[in-house]
C-alpha cells in the first residue's frame, strides 16, 4: 500500500523548514509515532531489553530477548545478591565490511548499549548460575541456596465426626 500524505500539498512545500508551522507540526507528530514503541525511559544510545523473571522451588530464571546480539557483546555478572546483564547491540550502519558508498535512508532497528540489574532476596553463588542462548533468547538460571528453598510439608487432614 502506498503512503498517502494527509496534509494538503501546499502545506508540505517545505516540510524541513522550521518556520513553516504545519511542517514543524508534521515532524513532531512523525517523531511521536516513530518513537512510540521505544518507551519513555529509553535514553539516546540505548534500548530497552524485554525480559521475564520466573521462580520455581529451587531456582530463579531470567529470560531476555537479545536478537542479533553476539555472545561476545553480552556480559552476565554476579555481585552479592545482585545479578546484572549488560551488552551492546551494534548498529547496522556501524558494522564493518560494508560496501563503500552505502547510505541508509531509514533505520528502524534499535541499537546501543543496555544494562539490567536485579537484586534477589539471597546471596547468589556464582558457581550455581547457568546462562545460555537459543534463538536470540538469553536464559539465566540461578539456583537458590538451601536456606532459601522453602520446604513444603504435607499436612494430614483429619475428619471430625
Amino acid at each position: 500500500m502506498a503512503y498517502r500524505n494527509w496534509l494538503p500539498t501546499a502545506w508540505l512545500s517545505d516540510k524541513d523548514d522550521d518556520n513553516n508551522p504545519f511542517g514543524s507540526l508534521r515532524k513532531q507528530i512523525d517523531t511521536l509515532f516513530e518513537d512510540f514503541d521505544k518507551g519513555f525511559n529509553v535514553r539516546a544510545g540505548s534500548f530497552a531489553v524485554r525480559s521475564n523473571v520466573s521462580e520455581t522451588d529451587d531456582a530463579v530464571c531470567i529470560t531476555a530477548e537479545l536478537p542479533g546480539i553476539k555472545l561476545d557483546d553480552i556480559d552476565v555478572s554476579v555481585t552479592g545478591n545482585r545479578i546484572s546483564v549488560r551488552g551492546e547491540k551494534k548498529s547496522e550502519s556501524d558494522e564493518k565490511g560494508e560496501e563503500d558508498g552505502r547510505q541508509f535512508h531509514r533505520i528502524e532497528r534499535h541499537s546501543g548499549a543496555f544494562y539490567r540489574m536485579m537484586s534477589l532476596p539471597f546471596d547468589i553463588d556464582p558457581d550455581k548460575v547457568e546462562a545460555d542462548t537459543k534463538d536470540g533468547i538469553l536464559t539465566v538460571t540461578i539456583r537458590k541456596p538451601p536456606e532459601a528453598v522453602n520446604e513444603t510439608k504435607k499436612i494430614a487432614i483429619k475428619e471430625s465426626s
